[in-house]
């Protein structure tokens, strides 16, 4: 009996062995017939259903004033569009649910009436039509696949409350609706120093434009990632292959304070004069750092703004201002001394045939004076007739002193379509040379130089005859942490003999600070300023310097305070309407407002004595923000502080007993961040950190965010954050 129960199991199992088999054969063979028979036809079928190589673009890097003030920073933006031929659309539910659709873009977007998107969308939908019409008749018609929805591009937030309208939440394939993602540079200081900022495309992935944009391009806009664009059950995901690396942050040289103050002066001097341009530069003696640069051109009647970046790019005759490089290089080889006499006799003289006037020709001229009183009183015929005397056999000489001071040389500045200045040689066989060149080319014509490179030969005057190069970024940096920090560049270590230096140093103090110099405008009570007019005619069209064809450049370059430089500063205005044209009463007033404020606002520190302060803490006030910078900071300072064992990378402080005492501030990476009491850097990196774009106004410190802290991440939101 046991036996039989026995078989009776075992032809069970073996008939459950053999289905098992046979089953595991089928699928087997299946997957092999799969495999080899139809393999191709449904691999093809996969790959329609995968987009490989999708890019995924990289964060733009933000750029920063030396304040580290945001001065640039990405915003994106869409560009909407419809495909009529796309493969999914109904032109059924398209007719049924087009009303509706109208209605939802009128309420989002008011500025046209439900009736015009419709009639706007059926119209797109009517040309398609047409199309499909002449095609089927034979005829060779090009597809319209991008019929514009909107007129105007929306945010991130708008495009996805769009996307889940009527008609449109069908999805790209059943719709048409489809976006082209634009990126734009957002400003918060407007049109400070916007043109040395630089532009950006507005495609992403074309990158800068111009200025600092363009010029560190490769490291602003990062790295893209790749993905694969899989559409599974009826949804398209992407999966990431590759990461994006987003960009790295620069920091400037720019100033805000400084740059503020230098625009809003030359702008009121423009609308005074009615000029036709401007151009302010401030530049730190020491290091050659860019302060503040600013380039306002007339873009309507009335009305100035960020223009062309005449300071570098500018190929003018500086006129007089160049009379200091002159007397520079007379003085260094010892052929002219400041006491040495020079008749410029009643304002009117011939030289090497041609005549040549003093600007106060009109008032009998200066008669005899002084080598230094030439420069004092900007004397054409002074400096001419002293140059021409000590090189007019050799004036290859003379060019060959200029040429060491070193300015001309290209400095490879930071800014794109910089000019470089032209000097000319008498062997220089592409330039004719003539017996008036030298003479003229004494006070400013002949040659052409952008202002900033003017500006480095003054800088190197102030800076003890240290010639050093203009440079407009400070450091490089990589989330939050510095790896590269530039160095100041010297271009000539000694331009001169320090005997020369006080010799020119002295005549820049007079032509600001004596009763009769033409820099008197300039005179400040508040802070000595030192420095030197210039006014170059400009030839106008074919009728060149002939009366009625002429219009001026007027200037002043200097330096302040006088006895410790810790500024070199440039004024050029162009073609002014109002007024008689002069170097001191335009230029050198500016500069005067400059220099005070600078002075008013503390950037130059004055040595008193203050009593100290028994009302407030000696410890400053810690921002909210990382952890490592904040460390960083307070070792530095050697400042005193309590750590209560944090482990957060984010934290805030308070104060007990005037003891600076730290404390963890948790950051999720799942909730909308709390960064009020962060600076600008640190608030931007936390909340993009979280999915998050931002955008900023004001500066200081984060007093309110738009979305409230704590909410649930909405991935690519716009925030709103509001510093002061």
């Amino acid at each position: 009996m046991a036996s039989k129960q026995q078989n009776t199991k075992f032809n069970r199992y073996t008939l459950v062995a053999i289905f098992v088999v046979l089953f595991a054969a089928t699928i087997f063979g299946k997957a092999v017939y799969i495999s080899f028979v139809e393999g191709s036809a449904w691999r093809k079928i996969g790959e329609k259903q995968v987009r490989p190589n999708v890019r995924v673009p990289a964060m733009r890097g933000e750029i920063y004033s030396a304040n580290y003030e945001l001065m640039a920073a990405t915003e994106a933006w869409y560009r909407l569009y419809i495909d009529f031929w796309a493969e999914g659309i109904k032109p059924e539910a398209l007719k049924n649910e087009v009303g509706p659709l109208s209605v939802e873009l009128h309420k989002l977007f008011p500025q046209k009436s439900a009736k015009q998107y419709e009639m706007h969308i059926l119209n797109g939908w009517e040309r398609r039509v047409k199309e499909a019409a002449q095609i089927a008749n034979g005829k060779k018609v090009r597809k319209t696949r991008e019929y514009r929805l909107l007129d105007h591009d929306v945010n991130y937030l708008d495009w996805k409350k769009i996307q889940q309208m009527p008609y449109f939440k069908r999805g790209r394939n059943n719709s048409g609706l489809y976006p082209k993602e634009l990126v734009r540079r957002i400003k918060p200081y407007g049109t400070l120093a916007s043109r040395t900022i630089g532009d950006i495309y507005s495609e992403f992935g074309k990158g800068g434009k111009n200025g600092l944009e363009c010029y560190y391009d490769s490291l602003l806009r990062g790295q893209d990632g790749l993905s694969r664009r899989r559409k599974v059950n009826g949804r398209v995901i992407d999966i990431i292959d590759e990461k994006p690396v987003n960009g790295m942050d620069i920091v400037s040289t720019i100033d805000i304070t400084i740059q503020d103050i230098t625009e809003t002066a030359l702008l009121k001097k423009l609308k005074e004069t009615d000029a036709e341009s401007g151009t302010a530069v401030v530049m730190e003696v020491a290091t050659g750092e860019v302060k503040a640069i600013t380039n306002m051109g007339r873009i309507r009647e009335g009305v100035w703004s960020e223009t062309l970046n005449y300071a570098v790019s500018d190929l003018s005759e500086p006129g007089s201002t160049f009379k200091v490089a002159s007397m520079m290089v007379a003085l260094e080889d010892g052929l002219v001394h400041p006491e040495d006499p020079v008749d410029t006799e009643n304002g009117t003289v011939k030289i090497a045939g041609q005549t040549l006037r003093d600007h106060n020709a009109n008032r009998g001229g200066y008669g005899m004076i002084t080598a230094e009183k030439s420069i004092r009183y900007s004397s054409n015929i002074g400096v001419a007739r002293l140059i021409t005397k000590a090189y007019g056999q050799h004036p290859e000489k003379f060019v060959e002193g200029i040429y060491k001071i070193g300015f001309h040389n290209d400095m490879h500045l930071e800014i794109p379509g910089y000019g470089v200045p032209k000097i000319r040689h008498p062997k220089d066989k592409a330039h004719f040379w003539s017996l008036s060149t030298l003479p003229w080319m004494s006070f400013g014509y002949e040659t052409q130089i952008p202002p900033i490179y003017t500006l480095s030969f003054f800088n190197a005057i102030a800076n003890d005859g240290k010639l050093v190069k203009p440079v407009f970024v400070r450091e490089i940096q990589e989330n939050g942490r510095t790896i590269e920090k530039k160095k100041t560049q010297v271009i000539n270590e000694q331009i001169c003999s320090p005997a020369t230096l006080a010799a020119i140093r002295k005549m820049l103090d007079e032509v600001v600070n004596s009763p009769d110099g033409t820099g008197k405008p300039a005179c400040s009570g508040k802070i000595r300023i030192s420095g030197k007019t210039g006014t170059a005619q400009l030839s106008k069209g074919s009728a060149g310097y002939k009366a009625g064809g002429l219009s001026h450049q007027v200037s002043f370059c200097g330096y302040f305070p006088s006895g410790q430089p810790r500024y070199s500063c440039i004024i050029v205005i162009r073609k002014p309407r109002n007024g008689a044209p002069s170097g001191g009463l335009m230029c050198g007033t500016v500069f005067k407002e400059i220099a005070e404020e600078v002075y008013a606002q503390n950037i130059i520190y004055r040595e008193t004595v203050f009593p100290a302060d028994t009302l407030h803490p000696l410890t400053p006030v810690l921002k909210n923000g990382r952890t490592e910078s904040a460390l960083l900071v307070l070792k530095k300072l050697k400042i005193d502080y309590q750590d209560e064992n944090r482990k957060e990378e984010w934290l805030t402080s308070g104060f007990e007993n005037n003891r600076l005492i730290l404390k963890d501030r948790e950051i999720s990476a799942e909730r909308v961040p709390d960064v009020k009491g962060m600076g600008a850097k640190d608030a931007l990196f936390a909340m993009e950190s979280a999915g998050l774009r931002v955008n900023l106004s004001g500066a200081g410190s984060v007093v309110a965010q738009s979305v409230l802290p704590g909410a649930n991440v909405v991935k690519g939101q716009t925030v709103f954050l509001q510093l002061k």
